[in-house]
């Protein structure tokens, strides 16, 4: 066993799981202790880089590229008809960035020799593990073991039909007719852009609301153009019916019976905390099997124990995950335990249009103490011009003072005025502030411009003399 010489040790941090939060912690306590040991069961590299963010984003941008293929005529460019995909060099390509990615995340744990264990921990107790047979010691430890796809026991009987987005970038060819289950974020990109690179797509979810929106009527755009591209089966639990005589799977949601080659579990991902050992922590454990812990230190109830990232199931996005290890890295190796202010929501689907909520859902909201301003893109100048001119925002502010609360969108580079809105939240920015911000023309955040223009029109008027009240042309070519 390589760390033998920390058999009889008592270490300042024992980390468990090399993820995103394992190596953001990983980096504060390289900086102030020699005194740890950062264990990984499995495969090292990020779930983001191995299975998560990045190889979907590849996969997203091939079947982009070719979807834009279907605008061509529009802009005057002909032969899009004689275009055609090679299944096997888009998913090989998607292998080659994916594996270049998780080598840039190895090289934070290749040098630590030793200090970096492959095996399976067990807890014993808030200062000691269990690992390949031997008992490691340490005043702290940082639990950041991650997650895994969501898939009901009874499926596994479709065996190599069923995917997850552990397995679906792994394959050569996709299958011809699949059915997408679950439309959170990761099933509304994955069924988009398997529907684009030319895959039969029908897509199901429990939930009538989809890739994490809550406002009906933006949910409802996204709904219209989505099913544009792929039939939608929403608000029925869907049922797995493997038809072995007809080689197919039958898919049974609703009215919804159809017929499927394979299947994608899109249903969220799960902490992986089994067999940990939390129980021996002594403290009581929800019905989840997770333990209480503090958002603001990462530490459970008042232990030298610490649950970082997807682990904790809080907010599984990455850039939380890496806050999270932050936090539990500092607070494991101080003396002093230090609360951070969280950042802003913000959470991102990589569709088209692109899919965005930034801080207050609307669903938290008292619609009586709300003004709100939308902006629809389908006359929208810079939209246009690209063919992209589809798909809404809705803003939402403090009555009154107008400060920004929170947004939803599904609209052309979503993702980018996402970021923007998150900014202005964060400094508690008011309408009129984000006003007075220059917007060039012609761009796609004039629509922005003009959501905030139709909020800031419900509230108390400013000065003639502030550029916040300077109004619309009214007219495509200007606005």
């Amino acid at each position: 066993m390589a760390n033998s010489n920390y058999i009889n040790e008592i270490l300042d941090v024992i980390i468990i799981g090399a993820g995103s939060a394992g190596l953001s912690a990983l980096r504060e306590v390289r900086k102030r202790t020699e005194h740890f040991v950062i264990i990984n069961d499995g495969s090292w590299g990020t779930t983001c880089a191995r299975v998560g963010c990045m190889p979907s984003k590849v996969l997203i941008e091939a079947a982009n590229a070719f979807h834009r293929r279907t605008a061509f005529d529009t802009f005057g460019i002909q032969g899009a008809d004689q275009l055609m995909l090679d299944m096997t060099r888009t998913m090989q390509r998607v292998r080659e960035l994916r594996d270049d990615f998780v080598n840039s995340t190895l090289k934070a744990t290749e040098v630590l020799g030793p200090r970096a264990i492959s095996g399976r921990v067990r807890l014993l107790g808030p200062n000691q593990v269990l690992i390949n047979d031997k008992k490691l010691r340490a005043k702290n430890i940082i639990i950041a073991t991650g997650s895994r796809p969501i898939v009901p026991a009874e499926w596994h009987v479709l065996g190599n039909r069923l995917l997850t987005t552990d397995t679906l970038f792994e394959q050569e060819r996709l299958p011809a007719r699949l059915a997408v289950i679950g439309m959170g974020p990761i099933g509304v990109e994955m069924a988009q852009a398997l529907a684009r690179l030319g895959v039969n797509v029908t897509a199901f979810g429990s939930n009538k609301l989809i890739g994490g929106l809550s406002d009906p009527q933006v949910n409802q755009v996204a709904l219209d153009l989505f099913s544009q591209e792929f039939p939608l089966y929403l608000g029925e639990r869907a049922e797995l019916i493997l038809d072995s005589g007809e080689n197919h799977v039958r898919i049974r949601a609703g009215v919804a019976d159809i017929a499927v080659d394979g299947v994608l579990a899109a249903l969220g991902r799960r902490p992986n905390i089994d067999d940990l050992g939390l129980e021996t922590l002594g403290v009581s454990l929800n019905d989840k099997g997770l333990p209480p812990f503090d958002p603001t230190t990462m530490q459970i109830a008042d232990l030298p124990v610490f649950l970082a990232g997807d682990a904790n199931n809080y907010l599984p996005l990455l850039h939380e995950a890496a806050d999270e290890g932050h936090i539990a890295g500092l607070n494991a190796i101080r003396e002093e335990m230090t609360c951070f202010k969280r950042r802003t929501p913000l959470g991102i689907v990589f569709s088209d249009p692109g899919i965005a909520v930034i801080g207050s859902h609307f669903r938290s909201l008292d619609v009586n103490d709300i003004a709100i301003g939308e902006v629809y893109f389908d006359h929208q100048g810079r939209a246009r011009a690209a063919q992209r001119n589809k798909g809404m925002l809705r803003v939402y502010a403090k009555l009154g003072s107008g400060q920004l609360l929170g947004a939803e969108i599904c609209a052309p580079a979503g993702e980018h005025m996402a970021h923007l809105l998150a900014l202005a939240i964060d400094q508690s920015l008011t309408v009129w502030d984000l006003l007075r911000m220059p917007f060039y023309h012609p761009v796609l955040e004039e629509g922005l411009r003009t959501a905030l223009r139709n909020l800031a029109a419900k509230l108390p008027a400013v000065s003639e003399s502030d550029l916040a009240s300077c109004g619309a042309f009214n007219a495509a070519a200007l606005d």
